[in-house]
């Protein structure tokens, strides 16, 4: 499936958050990720954001599709990470 995870974590957890997140998909902004992901993978990552956050006051948001083909996007400015494979 496909996947964009927007997150909102207090500052203390960014970092850590930043870094748990760059394990599972591809970061393109801050606070924003995008990828393919398997659903045991996605929940893997849930449940180890889920440790990071206080739920009290932090977010994770995910937007799924079962493919990229059916999602559009335009950037609008400078893209920060391109996700240009080559192989």
């Amino acid at each position: 499936m496909y996947v964009i995870l927007v997150y909102d974590v207090g500052e203390k957890r960014v970092g850590k958050m930043l870094k748990l997140c760059r394990k599972y998909l591809n970061w393109i902004q801050n606070s924003v990720f995008e990828g393919e992901i398997t659903e045991v993978k996605l929940e893997e990552l849930k449940l180890k954001a889920k440790a990071l956050m206080n739920t009290d006051c932090d977010s994770l948001i995910f937007f799924k599709s079962r493919d990229s083909k059916w999602l559009y996007k335009e950037i609008v400015g400078n893209e920060r990470s391109k996700l240009d494979n080559i192989i």
